[in-house]
């Protein structure tokens, strides 16, 4: 069994990934649906259970993360502390393809309507580890 088991169109994010790109899925050079193999097929699976809202997705009303609830809340420890048990319980309870190795979240140094989400983790399959880092505006984008 190898990583490429796991295939995905691949996307641009709207709000994680490079501005300058179209958000929405990627055609490839030929005009096919541009395709994410192996851990960057993960990868993006992590995304979409992290910036998912619980109750989003119509066949599956549980799926998602409850990072969501936490705008307009005080960028402090608590919240902190929220965001990593939201983020932990619902890669746990979604994605069976990862150990997560470290969550941990705090305030942007530079910006403090900001807190930052860094979760550590490896593919089971591969043992291959990687990290993501997702930034969100608590002021609710003011």
């Amino acid at each position: 069994m190898t990583s490429s088991v796991w295939r995905g169109w691949r996307f641009v994010h709207p709000d994680l990934d490079d501005p300058g790109i179209r958000p929405g899925i990627i055609r490839a050079p030929s005009g096919a649906l541009a395709m994410v193999e192996g851990g960057a097929a993960v990868r993006q699976a992590l995304l979409l259970l992290l910036t998912t809202r619980p109750g989003e997705r119509v066949m599956r009303p549980s799926y998602g993360c409850d990072l969501y609830r936490l705008i307009f809340s005080p960028n402090d420890a608590t919240t902190a502390g929220l965001a990593i048990h939201y983020v932990r319980r619902a890669v746990e309870q979604f994605e069976p393809r990862v150990d997560l190795v470290r969550v941990d979240a705090g305030p942007h140094p530079d910006r403090p309507e900001r807190i930052v989400v860094t979760v550590d983790y490896r593919v089971r399959l591969t043992r291959q580890a990687d990290q993501l880092e997702l930034e969100l505006d608590l002021d609710g984008g003011r």
